[in-house]
C-alpha cells in the first residue's frame, strides 16, 4: 500500500503528550482529518491514532494515543507522518497530487524531437509558484539537475499519468 508524506511531527508542546506538526496539506489543518497515522522515525514505521488535534497560533497541534506525557511524546519528535494514499480524496479532472508527479519524465521539444531532461525528484514549494525538481536519468539529455517552475499552460503543457509524462515548454539550456 503506497502512502503519502503529508507533514512531520517537529517538537514537544506542553506537558501532557501534545506535539507540534508542521503540515504539508492545504490548507494545513487537513492533516488532522487523518486520525490513523504511519509514522517513520529513524526507518522504523510506528501505526498510530490522533486523538486530538487543533490549530495553535500559526501552526498545529496534536495528540497521539495513549501518549499522556512529555517525554513519551519527545519519541515522535522529528517522524514523517504518512497516510495511505488511497484515503486521500480525488483529485479534481485538471489536479495532480505531488506524489504522483516524483518520477515522471519530463520532455520538452526540440524541433520537431522531443528531448527527455529527467525525471521528477520531488516538487517544491517557492511562494510564487510551485517547482519541479528535475535531475538526470538514464537516457536523459545531460547530467544536469533542473528547477522547472510548475505553471500549467505556460510551462507545462501536458501531464500523462498513465504513460508518466510531463510535458514541458522549457530551454534545455536553462
Amino acid at each position: 500500500m503506497e502512502h503519502v508524506v503529508l507533514g512531520r511531527i517537529t517538537t514537544v508542546y506542553g506537558i501532557k503528550g501534545w506535539v507540534k506538526i508542521y503540515s504539508w496539506t492545504n490548507p494545513m489543518e487537513n492533516i488532522l482529518k487523518y486520525k490513523q497515522w504511519s509514522l517513520l522515525l529513524d526507518g522504523q514505521i510506528r501505526e498510530v491514532k490522533v486523538s486530538e488535534g487543533r490549530r495553535h497560533g500559526k501552526g498545529l497541534i496534536a495528540q497521539i494515543e495513549g501518549c499522556n506525557d512529555r517525554e513519551e511524546a519527545r519519541t515522535y519528535c522529528g517522524a514523517e507522518i504518512r497516510v495511505k494514499a488511497d484515503l486521500l480524496p480525488a483529485p479534481a479532472e485538471d489536479e495532480v497530487y505531488w506524489h504522483q508527479l516524483e518520477g515522471l519524465n519530463v520532455v520538452t521539444l526540440q524541433g520537431e524531437d522531443e528531448v527527455l531532461l529527467g525525471k521528477i525528484h520531488h516538487m517544491m514549494e517557492t511562494g510564487a509558484n510551485d517547482v519541479m525538481v528535475v535531475r538526470a536519468c538514464k537516457g536523459s539529455l545531460d547530467r544536469q539537475e533542473r528547477l522547472i517552475p510548475w505553471l500549467p499552460g505556460d510551462v507545462v503543457k501536458d501531464t500523462d499519468l498513465e504513460t508518466g509524462q510531463v510535458r514541458v515548454d522549457w530551454d534545455p539550456e536553462f
